[in-house]
C-alpha cells in the first residue's frame, strides 16, 4: 500500500513539473510573438512619422529605436523568467 501510495507522489510531481515547463514554454512564446506585434508597430509608426515630416526623421528614428528596445527587454525579461522556471525542475 505504502510504495503505491509513493508512487502516486512520485508521477504526480512529474506531471506538475510537465504543466511547469509547459506553462513557462507557452508564456516565453507569447511574449516573443508580442514583442515582434509591439516592435513592428512602433516601426511602422515611426516609418509613418517620418514620411509625414522628413525634417524629423533623424529624431523620430532615434526614438523609435529606444521603444523598440524597451519593448524587447520585456520580452528578454519574460524569456529569462521561463530559464528561471526551467532551471528549477
Amino acid at each position: 500500500m505504502i510504495p503505491m501510495l509513493l508512487q502516486a507522489a512520485a508521477y504526480t510531481k512529474d506531471y506538475t513539473a510537465a504543466w511547469a515547463l509547459m506553462g513557462a514554454a507557452i508564456g516565453a512564446g507569447i511574449a516573443v510573438v508580442g514583442a515582434g506585434i509591439g516592435i513592428a508597430g512602433v516601426g511602422g509608426k515611426a516609418v509613418e512619422a517620418m514620411a509625414r515630416q522628413p525634417e524629423m526623421a533623424g529624431r523620430v528614428g532615434t526614438q523609435g529605436l529606444i521603444f523598440a528596445a524597451l519593448v524587447e527587454g520585456a520580452a528578454l525579461i519574460a524569456i529569462v523568467v521561463a530559464f528561471l522556471v526551467v532551471g528549477k525542475f
